[in-house]
């Protein structure tokens, strides 16, 4: 049994539901899924799930600050932003503006 491929599985079904307009984080996905300490593994994820073929919007996880921290692996420097502000969330200089309104808990939206 492959652990770290459940484990990107199970992230991939949270991204999957973050409504549209919403953001969450790589510790609050990790915490979820009952990893706490997994921020970084759910990062590797996101960047691994740019080669699925069922896209996830991995535009919707940053850092814990709200940054786009995760930026340089997509199509572009300005694509995660781009795609953030497409769906009503406002960047300014790679930071979420206003992002606890923006903040999309799945401890608190899933149980």
């Amino acid at each position: 049994m492959d652990t770290k491929k459940d484990f990107f599985q199970d992230v991939f079904e949270v991204v999957r539901l973050i409504p549209k307009g919403r953001v969450t984080s790589y510790g609050a996905i990790a915490s979820y899924l009952g990893a706490a300490k997994s921020s970084r593994v759910v990062g590797y994820a996101m960047n691994a799930s740019h080669s699925l073929q069922k896209p996830i919007a991995a535009h919707r996880v940053v850092n814990r600050n709200g940054m786009l921290s995760g930026k340089m692996h997509f199509s572009s420097p300005t694509a995660m932003g781009d795609a953030l502000k497409k769906e009503g969330v406002l960047v300014k200089d790679d930071q979420i503006i206003n992002f606890k309104k923006h903040f999309w808990d799945p401890r608190i939206e899933l149980m």
